[in-house]
Parts: structure tokens; C-alpha cells; sequence
């Protein structure tokens, strides 16, 4: 018995179009796969630049202050026969570097017998602008036990100490690192162990004026699209602590292998949970210094591009499909 010529003429335009939907859809597929591919590595470029440019500004600032701290500490060095000329020697060039709070000479016990044990002279800026001097060392305040006191005494080194918060109810309060540095007398003696004391709060304005230029320039986010570029940058610890980061965006980081990169001073890209949100996290070290610069960015962020594509893709499949269905129809 021979096929009605309707029943084949339909299942003819059923294989045809499921053929089309197949290729149409693979098409798709591929299309929206490499689509994506090349928004992460868009991404990926831009958002590690970001970092680079952070972390290469708080390098800066770390040099800098460095830098300015060693003038200092050499002026002190050259007048360790007097007092007040250690403490005139502080003051002189305080001003030429407005990003560090406060800079002091911890003197070994009795180093000047006049001035008593605790000789520790400190030079800072104080709420209503400018710098003042006050004396801080005494038997409560046994500076000689402090980890940066012991650390600079063995190794006879500079260095930044481990960051720290100070609390004394003042502008003063917050979140600091200390770059230390011991002086020897022309005996080749210790004679003091100088510090410069660094505000991470500030840290954290430079890198929100960072992101804050970024997001503006009008050139970088030309072909942007659908984004909301709501990264934000911090700075974090070897250890994983967020030392400076934007007003309510503290965080900590507890994944093994971020943490063992930045204890090896090294770059990544890794997935983590933040806030109950999943980030990618975009990190590497800053030079002259333990710590890393991190770009968080909400996942969602990122993938947001691609629904444009997506859109655009099923639209091109469901019009291929109906174009074809037209066709066969009117044969």
C-alpha cells in the first residue's frame, strides 16, 4: 500500500526543519561558548590591569614613605648626642610626607640618663592639623618589649612591622603598619629603633579614588556593556586578613590555595564566597612590602554581557527555524 503523498510531504518538513534546529542549535552553542570565552579573558585583562595599577600606586606610596622616613632617621642619626636635637631632628622634615601619622626614636634604656629610661620622643599629626610632639615611652609603655623593638635589635634591619591597631580615642585610633629602622652611635652601638607609623585608612581612600577613576574614564569602558562595574579593590595580609578596603567591604580570605599564593608572593584568579556572594577575586603582590593587592568582583558582574548574546542567538535560531518552516510550507 503506497504512503499518502501528505504524510510524507509532512514528515519530510519535520526532518528538515529538526535538521535545522540541530545545526542551528550547535551553532548557537558554540557561538555562545566562545562569546564567553572571550568576555572572561576581557575581563580577565581588564580587571588584572586594575590591579597592577593599584598595586603599583601603593608600591609607590610605600617607597615614598620609606624613603622620606629614611631622611628622617638620618638626621636623627646625626644629632644622637642630644635630645632635643633628636627631637628638632624628628620634626624637621615631618611635613614632606603628609601620608605618614607619626614618626618616633625609641631609645635603648637610660640612653640619655637625663631624660630617665624610657626616652621615646613622637613626632605625629593630631586632629587640628600640623605635627606635635610628645614623649610616650615609660615603664607601662616598656617599648623594648615590643615585637618591632626585639625584631629590629636582632636583625639590625628595616622593615614593615605586621599591621596593628591602636586605640586611644582619638584621630589617632585605627589600623596601622610601622616601617622600622635600629641606628648605632658612632661606637657602632644600638642607640634607638626610629619608626614611621602608616594609616591603613588612608591605603584605603587611595585605592577607592583608584576604582572611582576607572569606572569614569570614558575610554577604558568604551565598549562595556551591560556591566555595573561594581568591583572594588583591598589590600590584604600574607596571612589573608583585609588590611584596607572601601567603608563595609571587609573580608578575610580562608581558601588554601589563595592563601598560599599570597604567602609565596604570587598572582591568581580564584572563585570565593564573599558577603554570600560568589566574586572573582583577581590578587597579586605589591612590591617593597608582605602584602597583595586583591580586585573583587561580583561574578554575576561579569557574566553579564552575555545575555545580550544569548538573546540575540535565540532570536537568530527561532527566526532560521521559522524562515525555514515558511519555506517548506509553500512547496
Amino acid at each position: 500500500m503506497e504512503e499518502n503523498p501528505k504524510n510524507t510531504s509532512k514528515k519530510t518538513v519535520r526532518s528538515i526543519l529538526l535538521t535545522v534546529l540541530l545545526v542551528l542549535t550547535a551553532m548557537a552553542a558554540a557561538s555562545l561558548w566562545t562569546s564567553y570565552q572571550v568576555i572572561l579573558a576581557g575581563a580577565h585583562a581588564r580587571y588584572m590591569g586594575i590591579k597592577n595599577v593599584s598595586s603599583e600606586k601603593i608600591a609607590k606610596i610605600i617607597r615614598g614613605a620609606e624613603m622620606n622616613a629614611n631622611n628622617i632617621f638620618e638626621e636623627v642619626n646625626k644629632n644622637l648626642d642630644s635630645p632635643e636635637d633628636v627631637i628638632a631632628a624628628l620634626k624637621s622634615k615631618a611635613t614632606l610626607n603628609l601620608d605618614v601619622r607619626g614618626y618616633f626614636a625609641a631609645f635603648v634604656p637610660d640612653y640619655f640618663p637625663e631624660k630617665g629610661t624610657w626616652f621615646e620622643p613622637y613626632i605625629y599629626q593630631p586632629e587640628y592639623g600640623g605635627f606635635d610632639y610628645r614623649q610616650v615611652g615609660s615603664a607601662r609603655h616598656n617599648y623594648t618589649k615590643s615585637p618591632w623593638y626585639v625584631r629590629a635589635k636582632d636583625t639590625r634591619g628595616s622593615f614593615w612591622s605586621e599591621p596593628y591597631y591602636y586605640y586611644d580615642g582619638t584621630s589617632m585610633s585605627g589600623h596601622y603598619s610601622t616601617y622600622v629602622k635600629p641606628l648605632y652611635n658612632a661606637k657602632g652601638d644600638l642607640a634607638c629603633v626610629c619608626g614611621a607609623d602608616m594609616k591603613f585608612e588612608w591605603l584605603a581612600k587611595e585605592l577607592k579614588w583608584a576604582d572611582e577613576s576607572s569606572r569614569n574614564n570614558k575610554v577604558m569602558n568604551k565598549y562595556l556593556v551591560f556591566s555595573d562595574l561594581s568591583y572594588y579593590t583591598v589590600i590584604l595580609d600574607s596571612d589573608g586578613t583585609c588590611i584596607a578596603h572601601p567603608e563595609e567591604k571587609e573580608m578575610a580570605i580562608t581558601d588554601e590555595a589563595v592563601l598560599k599564593d599570597l604567602r609565596n608572593r604570587k598572582s591568581g584568579v580564584a572563585n570565593l564566597d564573599i558577603d554570600g556572594q560568589t566574586c572573582r577575586v583577581f590578587y597579586g603582590p605589591i612590591e617593597f612590602i608582605n602584602w597583595s593587592v586583591a580586585v573583587i568582583v561580583p561574578k554575576y558582574d561579569i557574566q553579564k554581557p552575555i545575555l545580550p548574546i544569548v538573546a540575540l542567538l535565540l532570536s537568530m535560531v527561532v527566526i532560521g527555524i521559522l524562515i525555514v518552516w515558511l519555506v517548506c510550507r509553500r512547496k
